[in-house]
């Protein structure tokens, strides 16, 4: 499947869809688009990495921005616009492309766009290529980069702790998930069982209406099919039928797809996922930094 294109490469198609001078709507502007680079439902459904915001709308909205700093189309009403006489005379020249480097000879650009050029990281000449990713893309990405290095450096923190200590961090992330009703009492049920295959228990709610066992495991080597089904066969020997089963390390494919007979339920987390967890619930970490994200609220602008 061929990649979604940049938003830059949606410039000229926009601006032609427009040339007819009537007024359109965004979504007109997405299906043509989307015909003209023959793109698959699933490539139009593709999401950002915060799954707020579809891939290829959020680059023809940026396309539809950019042409709007530089004059080539307005707004009309609420999602609409249409071309302007400076978009129809830039048709005119029969561009092979519409970029970047091209918006720049127009100065109502060049002021709009001031601001972004002083505060990006980026070179003036990275600039000039043809950037695929908008805005948007790019502090989303760069925010799973980030991610992925905090959680790696929490990882090794938690590798590097003594075993008590991980049921310590393992107990606090399930009471702040909503399980075991208080700390205290999680705290006194988990490392207590001594049963073989079970390091501990916990409340699924706060009532106790049922319980949870649990096998904490801080390895290196990969968890097997065999750990697992011992776990399972831990929880039969007390009648349980829910585990959860946490790693500092990954699970084997055979330990992933395997699904106990009876009416046991695993949930398994390897390291990976108990670092994202950490994350999620602002355990072991602190905020640093916060930006908020805003957008136009177009009904506040709507005159009556």
């Amino acid at each position: 499947m061929t990649e979604i294109p940049g938003f830059q490469k949606f410039m000229l198609p926009l601006l032609q869809f427009a040339a007819d001078e009537k007024e359109h709507s965004t979504n007109e502007a997405l299906d043509y688009i989307a015909k003209e680079f023959g793109l698959t439902e699933e490539q139009q459904n593709e999401m950002l990495p915060s799954g707020n915001q579809k891939i290829f709308s959020n680059r023809v909205f940026w396309a539809k921005s950019y042409l709007k700093m530089a004059g080539l189309i307005e707004n009309t009403k609420r999602a609409h616009f249409k071309i302007t006489e400076r978009g129809l005379s830039t048709l005119n020249e029969n561009l092979d492309e519409i970029n970047i480097r091209y918006l720049k000879k127009f100065p109502d650009y060049l002021e709009l766009s001031e601001s972004w050029r002083k505060g990006s990281s980026g070179s003036e000449k990275e600039e000039e290529v043809s950037i695929p990713q908008t805005p948007e893309e790019l502090l989303e990405n760069s925010y799973q980069d980030i991610r992925k290095s905090l959680a790696q450096e929490i990882l090794s923190k938690i590798k590097s702790c003594s075993p008590s200590f991980f049921e310590k961090t393992v107990v606090e992330l399930l009471v702040k998930m909503g399980y075991g009703g208080s700390r205290v009492d999680a705290g006194k049920a988990i490392g207590k069982s001594g049963d073989e295959g079970i390091d501990g228990i916990i409340k699924e709610d706060k009532l106790g209406l049922d319980i949870i066992y649990i096998q904490a495991k801080r390895w290196e080597n990969v968890v097997g099919r065999p750990e697992i089904q011992k776990f399972v066969g831990a929880l039969a020997g007390q009648g349980a039928k829910k585990g959860i089963f946490i790693t500092t390390s990954r699970f084997t494919n055979e330990a992933k797809e395997y699904i106990p007979r009876n009416e046991t339920k695993i949930v398994l987390i390897d390291g990976e996922q108990l670092a994202n967890l950490l994350i999620d619930n602002d355990l072991g970490v602190s905020k640093q930094v916060v930006y908020e994200i805003k957008k136009i609220d177009t009904d506040y602008f709507e005159e009556e």
